[in-house]
């Protein structure tokens, strides 16, 4: 019977999985259009595609929340407080958001009256002199360290907070695809300074050829050949098959690239960092991801009222119109 299935797997093997066959859809059309003429690519990529997909959908689904994120918020929650620097920053996101505008656009809209979104915001903090108690004095020139946010973006906002989840896993799984397309930008551009300079070096090679200039044209010979070299080297790497392979371990190691950690951190009403709740410290915590620009960014998922958003970006559309009349 087990040869029997077998042989019958071999005639009709068995149907991709749709998520899979989706990824490899976006593999061609996204990385290089040639990769899927490539000897083996659906089965060299199935075993990592599957790896990194679980990979993002368990990062998407360990995202704390979702939290609540609106003005009586700012009031009572010591995250929210703490991601905005007064309640008025957070109808200044809302109103100012492209996507909550579009989205808010959609019939879909008026499904619920909260939404949710993945909440961006890049995490930074300051050294400061400041005001604090030592025992029973109190002193204005206590090193600080003072934890702040910025650039607060919303992402996927959406009635249904599965729909959300769902969008979220597939940008995780191409924010993976993109980085691997931009180290393969990077080879190409290479590949047309080494040309270049090879090119150049070559030329000051012949230059030297039978002038005198024995030492000269030995350094010019040792740069050509190391020039050479790793023009090749780069070629090979952009060569289909080096692709293929490099994708295949890039996606397998899914947690080089995205790496989100849990953070948690005492802070008071000031923003200033304590290191626990006996100094007036109330207990924060947020995921922690390094974003396409190098800088530490919060991840929550948040639940916004849908009036307070519309209102917000009535708010500031009207802010706007004033400034064009003046």
């Amino acid at each position: 019977m087990n040869i029997l299935a077998s042989l019958l797997e071999l005639i009709n093997p068995p149907p991709t999985d749709p998520r899979i066959a989706r990824a490899l859809e976006r593999i061609a059309g996204f990385v290089d259009p040639l990769l899927p003429a490539t000897s083996g690519f659906e089965k060299r990529l199935t075993g990592p595609i599957q790896h990194a997909l679980d990979y993002c959908q368990g990062l998407v689904n360990a995202l704390p929340g979702p939290v609540e994120v609106g003005h009586a918020q700012f009031a009572q929650n010591p995250l929210v407080h703490a991601l905005f620097a007064t309640a008025g920053d957070i109808d200044e996101m809302l109103g100012r958001s492209q996507e909550v505008r579009d989205f808010l656009r959609q019939p879909c809209a008026w499904e619920s009256d909260h939404f949710y979104a993945l909440l961006s915001a890049r995490h930074e903090q300051k050294k400061q002199l400041g005001l604090a108690r030592q025992g029973e004095m109190i002193r204005n020139d206590v090193a600080q360290t003072v934890l702040y946010f910025s650039a607060h973006v919303l992402v996927e906002p959406d009635c249904q907070l599965e729909n959300t989840l769902t969008r979220l896993r597939c940008k995780a799984f191409e924010r993976l695809l993109d980085d691997f397309h931009a180290h393969i930008a990077r080879l190409r551009e290479q590949r047309e300074t080494l040309r270049s300079a090879l090119t150049l070096a070559r030329s000051q090679q012949s230059m030297l050829l039978g002038s005198g200039h024995e030492t000269a044209h030995t350094t010019a010979s040792t740069e050509v050949a190391a020039l050479d070299q790793q023009l090749a080297e780069i070629n090979n790497a952009l060569m289909p098959e080096t692709q293929l392979q490099n994708l295949a371990a890039h996606l397998q190691n899914a947690e080089a690239t995205l790496q989100p950690r849990p953070v948690s951190l005492y802070v008071d009403s000031l923003g200033v960092l304590q290191p626990d709740a006996a100094h007036d410290g109330q207990a924060i915590s947020f995921t922690e991801l390094k974003g396409r620009d190098g800088y530490l960014h919060l991840l929550i998922l948040a639940r916004i009222a849908r009036d307070e958003a519309r209102e917000a970006v009535a708010k500031v559309r009207d802010e706007q119109q004033r400034l064009t009349i003046l």
